[in-house]
């Protein structure tokens, strides 16, 4: 029977039915992956079971990666990470509005981020390598450039769309430079950032395992390049699952603050 509301319309359904549809479609992907492993209809290589994936990771967390502890392992990735993400809104941010603003330094700079935006990180790692050399340094550089172009055009976007009324209202009544930048356009493209933000982090995130790739010894996307090598396939999808988990955690917490600043905005 069909549930409809005063005005005639249907009332949809809550995000607990949501919810468990999506709890229903983990759970059919996780018994798929046991049947099939059980009865060996994929190479275990390619596909080892759920015990033995558990088992890995009961051993990383427990003993360890060459090594160093999961939580270091984590904790060093998450610094480079960080690091380069606080480098894209300290300056992608502040660059993005003023050239939302302004259309010679958009035409400036914007064929540069056009340039660089679409190619592989590999494309270009080799460069940094030699200017940035074999540590940190070069990697969060890399990590950086992944994700400087998302929050660059997500700032462009933003402030382009701000209603012009908006902007002279604040004039007439006295904010003008910097005040005008901090206390009337920032705010109006908070939003737009903060979405732009989740898209920053999914790439840089994305990008983690080609900026562990080269001289690194650790980091979670460093696990899954070195157990690779050994065709521990367990390891790799035990870290793999621990990857996502923790990408849809940062992702979630993003997405809660969206809703803090803006809950007109449906996410």
């Amino acid at each position: 029977m069909k549930i409809r509301q005063s005005n005639g319309r249907r009332s949809s359904p809550g995000n607990g039915f949501y919810l468990a549809i999506s709890t229903c479609s983990v759970i059919a992907v996780l018994l798929l992956w046991w049947i099939a492993s059980r009865h060996a209809w994929v190479n275990p290589l390619f596909l080892p079971s759920p015990s033995e994936v558990w088992s890995a990771f009961a051993d990383i967390v427990h003993e360890g990666y060459k090594g160093s502890t999961l939580l270091a392992h984590i904790g060093a990735s998450f610094r480079r990470i960080f690091l380069a993400l606080i480098l894209v809104f300290l300056t992608a941010v502040p660059l993005g509005i003023v050239c939302g603003r302004n259309r010679l330094l958009r035409a400036i700079f914007d064929p540069f981020i056009e340039f660089y935006r679409p190619l592989p990180p590999l494309a270009y790692y080799s460069l940094l390598v030699l200017w940035f050399g074999i540590q940190d340094t070069s990697k969060i550089v890399l990590l950086f450039l992944g994700g400087f172009a998302p929050m660059f055009i997500a700032a462009v976007y933003s402030t382009r769309r701000i209603p012009v009324d908006r902007i002279n209202g604040a004039r007439s009544l006295g904010a003008n430079g910097l005040r005008l930048y901090l206390f009337v356009i920032f705010p109006s493209c908070l939003p737009d950032l903060l979405t732009g933000l989740r898209t920053a982090v999914g790439v840089t995130y994305a990008t983690l395992v080609a900026a562990e790739m080269v001289a690194a010894v650790s980091g979670i996307g460093w696990m899954v390049l070195d157990a690779s090598k050994y065709l521990r396939s367990d390891i790799i999808y035990a870290v793999i699952i621990i990857m996502g988990i923790i990408a849809i955690l940062i992702d979630s917490a993003i997405r809660l603050l969206i809703r803090r600043v803006s809950p007109w905005i449906e996410q």
